[in-house]
């Protein structure tokens, strides 16, 4: 199976994932965070002070390396996200902002020729990314907004932000019919209404999977991006 964990910012995705992965013994597929690429494309800014055009080069190289994993996969993956995850953002970035307020709404944003612009290409990207989520995943579990955003000092987001994120990544999914599941609950909750829904045979316990999860998520470099090194991509 090609299952998808979704969901916007500070929900657990990760952590889920990689706990699904212990538990299920399928392979997990992920790709670079920004914090990974930033200084590979556009070295000494941060993802706030990204263009648009920017913002839409981050986004293709996150799909590309997304669809190169999984390409490698042939036989199953839970993925730390999916396609619709980039074009889903940077669609809410490209419109309302990298920090939009309370009271924007996406069919009231004043529409100037190069926000007119950005969003056409957006809209294209859009097509891509739906085609490959609807070849590549089997079903998505989507991890609804319970807790409140990590303000990090990197997700240059807010509340509203992930509001609109999720409710568009919701309505994607439904559009393109793709099993989806919401769970929520604690990450052991999680974890067993997910072998639940999937009737998965456990590789261990919830309780070993987490730990392992937690491990793996401890080894994530959160060092900021304009504190790496620039890199030289390959």
């Amino acid at each position: 199976m090609n299952l998808a964990i979704s969901g916007t910012y500070s929900v657990g995705k990760t952590l889920t994932t990689m706990a699904v992965s212990h538990l299920t013994g399928l392979p997990r597929s992920a790709a670079k965070t920004m914090r990974e690429l930033l200084p590979i494309s556009v070295p000494g800014k941060t993802l706030e002070e990204c263009t648009a055009p920017e913002i839409i080069m981050l986004i293709m190289r996150r799909n590309q390396e997304r669809a190169v994993n999984e390409s490698h996969l042939p036989g199953g993956f839970v993925s730390d996200g999916s396609s619709l995850h980039e074009w889903c953002y940077g669609t809410v970035r490209v419109l309302v902002g990298i920090n939009p307020n309370d009271s924007v709404n996406l069919e009231n944003v004043e529409m100037t020729d190069e926000i007119r612009f950005f969003s056409e290409v957006m809209e294209q990207m859009g097509i891509p990314a739906k085609q490959h989520a609807k070849a590549s995943y089997d079903s998505f579990v989507h991890l609804p907004i319970e807790f409140p955003l990590v303000e990090d000092g990197h997700r240059p987001v807010n509340e509203r932000f992930r509001s609109l994120a999720d409710e568009m990544l919701l309505k994607v999914l439904d559009e393109l019919r793709i099993p989806v599941h919401i769970v929520g609950g604690t990450i052991p909750e999680r974890l067993q209404k997910i072998m639940d829904i999937y009737d998965f045979t456990p590789q261990m316990s919830i309780d070993e999977a987490i730990a392992r999860a937690q491990e793996d998520y401890a080894k994530i470099d959160t060092t900021s991006e304009t504190d790496r090194a620039p890199v030289t991509a390959a």
